[in-house]
């Protein structure tokens, strides 16, 4: 009696949410109850909680302002579930759709334990990861400003810059004195001062997210990695939150979309196609970055890189090479350990430059720390020739594998077997 007590007290409220506002549906005793629209304001949705009760139940979509409607209404309910859009929609497929059936939905869903439902970081996670998207925002509009200008240049028969950066001094000096249009050396000089002032941004987003950064151990772990810098490690670690929500590397490589998609019908062999692309973005093309970093140098990634290059391409090599950090990723922080194959003077290069960059004091004379010694040509050709050593190493393991044969399709095993 007592537990049919309880079911029946159980009130799931789904919100189907909006920019402005949310049509609020109740379930409770097996029945959708449409109670109206809220606004999307704090005071607003202040006044619906005080009307909900302590023990109920609240589903909302992951949207923009989804974790802001999560911390407002929390203190009010028992809890609040942010679900996956993209799953919600493939359980729930309606042919009339309407924000009232949305919300139905969603309390439906989590009323039978079917709801989809992500995962809630905390604030100190939140603010990393608005931190990782706001830099890829920057740097990706300083890309396109940069690609504005090659392109006037491009338009007016202007030969490449003979200097390796154009918006260097040596290469702003060269753009000057290319003869434009009026109209177009305008445009240039409007593009260099929007470039100046987002490198402003940058530096100063670059700045917290080394603060943020530095007393980070899991970021510490990450930058031993080649080719992983700071940016890198922080947008992974931002990304992940928690890693022992994810029971294997192969789960955290499907949730940045890395994993590959499959097609496959019947008895028929499967066919793997392009990565899914389906998870955090930012992340993605952070270790696509990191990819191309660690490719360029001596190492096991390296040999690696190199031996995908060769079947498959320059492009297929860096993905698989992301997807091979993504993995090495999930072990590091699984197992509370540094890379294997880590370079000590690179590290504390690395390790140095993101306390400069976070505001620490530089050190001169005697002060000097364990950074400097990459400074010293005969310790970095020591370690890259223990890194080669690493790439020749692994270059041997991998030569001794056979490639295996397809499986063959199970009808044509039974109709081999019927023959004979």
């Amino acid at each position: 009696m007592g537990n049919h007590r309880e079911t029946r007290m159980r009130r799931v409220i789904g919100i189907d949410v909006h920019r402005t506002f949310g049509e609020v549906v109740i379930w409770e005793d097996g029945v959708l109850r449409h109670v109206g629209r809220v606004d999307m304001t704090r005071t607003a949705l202040e006044g619906l909680g005080k009307k909900l009760r302590s023990t109920d139940e609240v589903v909302i979509e992951a949207t923009g302002n989804s974790m802001a409607v999560s911390r407002v209404l929390t203190p009010f309910v028992a809890r609040v579930i942010i679900a996956n859009p993209l799953q919600v929609k493939a359980i729930a497929q309606a042919h009339v759709k309407t924000d009232k059936i949305d919300a139905g939905t969603l309390a439906s869903l989590q009323a039978a334990g079917y709801l989809p439902q992500i995962w809630t970081p905390d604030a100190v996670t939140e603010r990393k990861r608005r931190l990782a998207a706001r830099r890829y925002q920057v740097v990706r509009h300083r890309t396109r400003i940069k690609n504005e200008v090659h392109s006037i240049l491009h338009a007016h028969l202007i030969p490449k810059c003979p200097h390796a950066d154009l918006f260097s001094a040596r290469g702003r000096a060269w753009l000057a004195r290319q003869s434009l249009p009026e109209d177009e050396c305008a445009a240039v000089e409007r593009h260099v001062r929007e470039l100046d002032r987002l490198a402003e941004d940058q530096a100063v987003l670059d700045r917290e997210i080394a603060q943020a950064a530095i007393d980070d151990p899991a970021v510490r772990r990450l930058i031993t990695i080649t080719g992983v810098n700071l940016t890198v490690a922080t947008g992974i670690v931002a990304a992940i939150g928690d890693i022992s929500r994810f029971k294997s590397p192969q789960k955290l490589v499907s949730y940045f979309g890395l994993n590959p998609r499959v097609r496959q019908s019947g008895l028929g062999v499967a066919h793997h196609g392009r990565i899914s692309k389906i998870g955090r973005s930012h992340a993605r093309a952070m270790l696509v970055e990191a990819a191309w970093a660690a490719a360029k140098a001596p190492g096991p990634l390296h040999a690696f890189f190199v031996r995908i290059r060769a079947r498959r391409g320059h492009q297929i090599a860096a993905v698989a090479v992301a997807r091979k950090l993504t993995v090495l990723c999930w072990h590091l922080l699984t197992r509370g350990e540094d890379y294997l194959w880590a370079r000590p003077a690179l590290v504390a290069n690395k390790t140095r430059a993101m306390e400069l960059q976070a505001g620490h004091p530089q050190q001169k004379g005697s002060r000097r720390g364990p950074a400097y010694a990459y400074n010293v040509k005969a310790l970095r050709d020591q370690e890259m020739l223990v890194a080669a050593q690493a790439e020749r190493s692994y270059e041997r393991f991998v030569a001794q594998w056979k490639p295996r044969r397809p499986k063959e399709p199970a009808r044509g095993r039974l109709k081999s077997a019927g023959h004979k």
